[in-house]
């Protein structure tokens, strides 16, 4: 792979404690910085098939361990009984068990029968039988140990899939339109440009040096349902002059400063979309903020330049051609910008979205999946950003047969609001960041949602999140909850939610709102959104979503 040359001519003014490479700042200002100027975490790869995995865990160097090994979708998980009020305390060797998540990257959320019983396989023999689905379309396993890595690698490759770039600081999986290419009502299909992208660049060690993770959607999904706005980099699909092509927007991330994408203004056509993303990638590689971790994404330097500076950038010395300027993307189509339910394709089949709990399925269910799609005339089964799968090409008089067999596995097609519409990042059952539960407590609350407000159809989203750093979008949601340790009414510091109300992404962009010392009990939780969707039902007006009435309502009305 060929690395693009860097331009020589740099005179941006920015204090060179930013730690930008553009303004000649090598020194490593951080012990990440440190280790990957030490060794780029490609190269960790050859280590883990000679060494770690043949002499075990003890022997893997710690800067491996917790740094370089994310390259390829690695991360220890959490020691198994360490309780969230000692998450930020305990030094990293006392957190980490002697396991791993490992990341299977699915770019575009793509894929077919071979793929998916691989990925069940390898769950079953090395992770325990665990399977998580994402909301960036990967599959997450657990349990897996270093002596199984070059096995799994091995059988990955052969079906086309790997690890590689999963985590790190580095361009990750790039997320797409599970519909690309069938869908009658797309803008454009994007699947080549994700496929242009992940094959000249994903593991090139021009990109491997990131300030930190960059990420990546492109589609022409009239849904929108790669949420544009909160993505490192998007190419939304656009008509100009009756050619179809990109909107491009840059610098969207949530976690503890959360900002949406700002638009550059410029019109992509298809087979520019690499060089785009590649200088757009090479802009935070070579001027993003390294000194400090937590200002180290993209959304700082374009929050600080400006969309007008950052064309420029990007035109005048990465590109070295001027884009013409192209129109704003259509508003996403009205109501869940999902894909579940069964709908038309346009070759005349139709395809079959279904629900699992929060992502979470194991082993035997994605080989149930993948049996369930190929008696029905299908052999293709993709990911959704929405922790959902999506089963293409059924016949129409194979429909009602596929339906009722999803169902009958709980893999719903017609889900409730609560099902359809409530995410769950990994939480305290492994993840290290983690303070709470997550993935029990939020499959919990959709069963007693489901009890009590059975009637209720409106589009509500429920994002659970087991710490601040937002993997699952709590500020966008309608209900966003915050993983915090509370006081309950005996006095005990237990498991608990900081809420946040009124989140959304689309027509009226804005992050939820935090209501003064509002905060339930992961107890407490079934009662309290039951209260606050009753009282959105008895004061809504017609047309009215959730977030708007939100921000209308008195507070005593939100608590």
């Amino acid at each position: 792979m060929s690395t693009p040359a860097r331009p020589a001519n740099r005179h941006h003014k920015r204090p060179r404690g930013e730690g930008q490479w553009a303004l000649g700042y090598r020194e490593p200002l951080n012990k990440n910085e440190e280790n990957k100027k030490a060794d780029d975490g490609l190269n960790v790869r050859q280590r883990i098939i000679d060494v770690y995995s043949k002499h075990g865990f003890d022997s893997i160097d710690p800067a491996d361990l917790r740094g370089r090994m994310r390259w390829y979708g690695l991360y220890t998980q959490r020691r198994p009984g360490i309780d969230g009020g000692k998450t930020a305390v305990l030094p990293p060797e006392e957190l980490d068990d002697r396991y791993f998540m490992l990341r299977v990257r699915i770019d575009g959320g793509r894929l077919d029968l071979d793929q998916l019983r691989t990925i069940a396989d390898i769950s079953n023999e090395y992770a325990r039988g665990t399977a998580d689905i994402t909301d960036r379309q990967n599959i997450q396993l657990h349990w897996v140990e270093i002596e199984s890595v070059p096995d799994i690698w091995k059988r990955l490759e052969a079906v086309g899939l790997s690890t590689t770039e999963a985590c790190g600081d580095t361009p990750r999986v790039i997320m797409g339109c599970p519909l690309a290419g069938i869908d009658a009502g797309e803008v454009i299909d994007g699947t080549a440009q994700i496929d242009d992208i992940a094959t000249r660049y994903i593991g090139d060690t021009a990109f491997s040096n990131l300030p930190r993770k960059f990420k990546t959607a492109i589609s022409g999904c009239t849904a929108q349902c790669t949420v544009h706005e909160i993505n490192d980099i998007a190419f939304v699909g656009v008509v100009r002059d009756g050619e179809a092509g990109f909107d491009v927007w840059v610098g969207g991330g949530l976690s503890t400063n959360p900002m949406f994408a700002k638009r550059l203004g410029a019109f992509v056509r298809p087979e520019q979309v690499h060089e785009v993303w590649a200088g757009v990638c090479g802009i935070f590689r070579d001027y993003g903020y390294r000194r400090l971790r937590h200002r180290a994404r993209i959304k700082f330097l374009i929050n600080d330049w400006g969309a007008e500076r950052f064309r420029e950038i990007l035109e005048t010395e990465y590109l070295g051609y001027r884009l013409p300027d192209g129109p704003a993307p259509e508003e996403p189509r009205g109501g869940r910008r999902d894909h579940v339910g069964v709908f038309p394709q346009k070759d005349g089949n139709f395809y079959v979205g279904f629900a699992p709990r929060v992502g979470r399925v194991n082993g035997d269910t994605l080989h149930r999946i993948a049996d369930i799609a190929e008696r029905h005339g299908s052999r293709r089964v993709h990911t959704t950003v929405e922790q959902k799968m999506v089963i293409l090409d059924v016949a129409p008089d194979r429909v009602e047969s596929i339906v009722a067999e999803l169902e009958a596995a709980d893999l719903r097609v017609t889900p409730s609001t609560f099902r359809r519409q409530t995410m769950a990042c990994t939480g305290i059952e492994y993840c290290k960041l983690a303070i709470v539960e997550t993935k029990a407590t939020a499959s919990r609350l959709i069963d007693e949602l489901e009890a009590r407000l059975p009637d209720f159809a409106e589009p509500l989203t429920i994002n659970v999140n087991g710490c601040p750093n937002s993997c699952a979008r709590i500020q966008v949601a309608d209900i966003g909850l915050k993983g915090q340790l509370v006081v309950n009414d005996e006095g005990e510091q237990v498991e608990g939610f900081q809420v946040h109300l009124g989140g959304s992404i689309g027509l009226n962009p804005n992050f939820g709102r935090k209501v003064r010392g509002l905060k339930a009990t992961a107890e407490e939780l079934p009662d309290y959104v039951e209260r606050v969707v009753r009282n959105f039902e008895k004061q809504k007006n017609d047309g009215e979503t959730f977030s708007e009435w939100v921000h209308r309502a008195d507070e005593a009305d939100l608590k």
